[in-house]
C-alpha cells in the first residue's frame, strides 16, 4: 500500500498551489489527507478543494472529501486540526 501524503494547508497557503498538489496526488495516488488549522487554512483548503475538481475534469476524475476534527502536538501545546480525506472517484458521464 503506498504511503498515504498528508498536505499541510495554512492560512497563507495559495488555494491554486494546493489544488494542483491534490489533482496531482489524486491521479497518481487515488487519495490524499490535507491537515489545516484554524478558520484561515480551512477556507483556504476548501478553495483549494474546489478549484482542484476543475483541475480533473479532463482526466473524467472528481473527488470526495470527509473532514473529521483531530487533535495535534504543535510545539509542546496541544492544537485541533480539520483533517480532510481526500479520496478521487470516476466522473459520471452526462
Amino acid at each position: 500500500m503506498p504511503h498515504l501524503e498528508i498536505l499541510r494547508v495554512s492560512g497563507t497557503s495559495r488555494p491554486n498551489a494546493i489544488a494542483g498538489a491534490v489533482a496531482a496526488l489524486l491521479r497518481s495516488q487515488g487519495q490524499v489527507d490535507i491537515q489545516a488549522i484554524g478558520p484561515t487554512a480551512v477556507n483556504q483548503t476548501v478553495k483549494a478543494l474546489a478549484i482542484a475538481r476543475g483541475y480533473l475534469v479532463d482526466d473524467r476524475l472528481d473527488l470526495y472529501a470527509q473532514p473529521e476534527f483531530v487533535k495535534l502536538d504543535v510545539q509542546q501545546e496541544e492544537r485541533t486540526a480539520v483533517r480532510f480525506h481526500v479520496r478521487s472517484m470516476p466522473r459520471p458521464v452526462l
